[in-house]
């Protein structure tokens, strides 16, 4: 899947020349948490965000430190927090390295960014203009109508166990053969040991994802590598 498949458009942007106060009651009323910032012509210029928003004057949120931490920082940075606080356009507080991306970029390049950058909306850019947008919201959609439809087949405990073993098969967590699936009527029990307890809620979690299974219940037995430690499963 890639960006077209998902983006948002028509995109709904704000001019570097509005006003704080306009930015903001865009988004409130568009419910959305970030506008990108553009020319006349449709330029891409910068992003603002809700995050922009956070330190202001008005609010008391501005940043506050005593005065021997402010000595320690240059003049230059507390000119810049003092213009976040008390800015009245948004190309006074927008941010101007956007990260953006294409229409046929695939969704995984686009995910890669958004966790590396801590961001939750990429431009879509086309000859330097802004033609979308692809954001969080439009993920979740995407993952929504890619998720099965739950069903209710009825239950091959064979076909299920093997589906089971299939999955767990060359899986780093589930190490060689050492959890098992009994399958009785589609109600799955889990048998074997684990050597970390995250490994417990994955097994889980494979066995859920089959098709007909309709309970899934967990005796494995953790065995703690370093001391040898034995923990029975929970009751």
């Amino acid at each position: 899947m890639r960006v077209q498949d998902i983006m948002t458009t028509p995109v709904i942007a704000t001019l570097p020349s509005a006003s704080i106060t306009d930015a903001a009651r865009l988004m409130l009323t568009n419910r959305i948490s970030g506008l990108p910032v553009v020319t006349s012509n449709g330029t891409l210029v910068g992003i603002v965000t809700e995050g922009d928003f956070l330190r202001r004057k008005e609010l008391g949120t501005g940043l506050k430190r005593s005065w021997w931490l402010e000595f320690l920082l240059s003049p230059g940075k507390i000119a810049s927090e003092y213009v976040q606080a008390n800015a009245r356009k948004v190309d006074e507080v927008m941010c101007t390295d956007v990260a953006t991306t294409s229409r046929d970029t695939p969704l995984a390049d686009v995910v890669e960014v958004m966790v590396r950058r801590h961001i939750k909306r990429l431009p879509v850019v086309e000859d330097g203009k802004v033609v979308g947008i692809v954001a969080r919201c439009d993920l979740m959609r995407a993952l929504l109508g890619a998720l099965p439809t739950p069903k209710s087949p009825e239950p091959d405990d064979e076909r299920i166990r093997q589906e089971i073993a299939t999955e767990l098969k060359g899986k780093i967590w589930a190490g060689k053969g050492s959890i098992e699936a009994k399958v009785d009527k589609g109600a799955v029990e889990l048998t074997g040991t684990i050597l970390d307890e995250r490994e417990r809620q994955a097994a889980r979690v494979a066995a859920e994802n089959i098709a007909g299974v309709k309970s899934v219940t967990d005796h494995l037995v953790w065995i703690e590598p370093m001391s040898g430690l034995v923990v029975d499963p929970p009751l």
